[in-house]
């Protein structure tokens, strides 16, 4: 990865300022994980940056690579409407940007592995 490239996390966003602590801890472990990459946070509501702010001002900076990963434990009704409109709004406002929208991170096949793993944890520990 190059300073052209960056990921943006992205999340409902909430009232409470404490509910985005996770995504930041995730942040910073990819920015630990990958120095070269640039991570940003941005959120639908509530909370700031927007989509839109967060791709702009990586646009701006000359990111000319976004990947926008959904923190949604799940493909509903916001990531299967509103975020592909937002995404390809932005496309139209940056056209010099690839941006590219991956699936809600629940999705993935190790983020079930580990949510279950935890689950049976959690399970495991509630006998003892």
């Amino acid at each position: 990865m190059s300073e052209t490239h960056a990921v943006v996390l992205f999340g409902h966003g909430a009232r409470d300022p404490e509910w985005a602590r996770p995504m930041r801890r995730t942040r910073d472990h990819l920015r630990a994980q990958a120095p070269g990459l640039r991570v940003e946070l941005a959120f639908l509501e509530f909370m700031a940056p927007t989509l839109d702010e967060a791709i702009a001002a990586l646009a701006h900076d000359g990111i000319r690579r976004i990947t926008v990963v959904p923190m949604f434990i799940a493909q509903g009704g916001h990531l299967k409407s509103d975020v592909p409109r937002l995404v390809a709004s932005a496309r139209a406002l940056h056209p010099g940007c690839e941006i590219t929208l991956a699936l809600a991170v629940g999705e993935a096949d190790g983020v079930i592995a580990a949510m279950a793993d935890y689950a049976l944890g959690c399970s495991v520990a509630s006998r003892d």
